[in-house]
């Protein structure tokens, strides 16, 4: 049996992204849109929380938690805008990813922690819509590296050392010639590069 470690790192297949949404200003409506840049400094290009906490550059939501926050509250369908999370992925539980880095098309992220509910839900949902939003709150993520994030993209977990490290070339060594001390014959130049020994022979 394997053990805990390794089934943190299995899942049953990738999620994928449902809907993307950006808030161009605090408070205003969100605005769906089909594809968003990513920018490794500042997260979601356009939103306006860009460039604030790194540990919270782009938030994620798990679809198969909406019709659950939707029964609670008394609606038949809850539109993930008002929830104000900027990305809704399905088939991946996202709850099992803290810590974890994902892949979305080219960018690469990792989950920081829960996205908890603030008191807005109270107004958003109405009355008990906070305590509603408990547990589904979805999962705040810092970007690893830029790219663009599309509406149907794939949502895969890595690990870091699965990206392939960048190789350096090693630098070429020069060998450079040392005048000789006295009683120290001269090196042949086919030698060069290769060390020298002191002459044993009496002077």
């Amino acid at each position: 049996m394997e053990n805990i470690k390794d089934l943190f790192a299995v899942f049953p297949r990738p999620g994928r992204v449902d809907w993307i949404g950006i808030r161009p200003e605090r408070r205003s409506p969100m605005t769906v849109v089909d594809a968003v840049d990513v920018s490794p400094k500042k997260g979601l290009v356009g939103d306006h929380y860009s460039g604030q906490s790194g540990n919270r550059h782009v938030t994620l939501i798990q679809a198969e938690h909406l019709p659950v926050v939707a029964a609670l509250t008394g609606r038949d369908t809850l539109d993930p805008g008002v929830l104000r999370r900027n990305i809704v992925v399905s088939g991946l539980n996202l709850l099992a990813l803290k810590d974890q880095q994902l892949q979305i098309g080219d960018v690469q992220l990792q989950i920081t922690g829960q996205c908890h509910p603030c008191s807005k839900m109270e107004t958003a949902l109405g009355p008990g819509g906070y305590n509603a939003m408990r547990g589904h709150g979805g999962m705040t993520a810092k970007v690893l590296a830029g790219g663009t994030i599309r509406q149907g993209d794939a949502v895969t977990v890595f690990a870091l050392e699965d990206v392939a490290p960048t190789v350096v070339a090693p630098t070429e060594v020069v060998p450079t010639e040392v005048a000789p001390t006295a009683g120290e014959p001269v090196a042949d130049s086919t030698a060069a590069g290769r060390p020298r020994s002191r002459s044993t022979d009496a002077a």
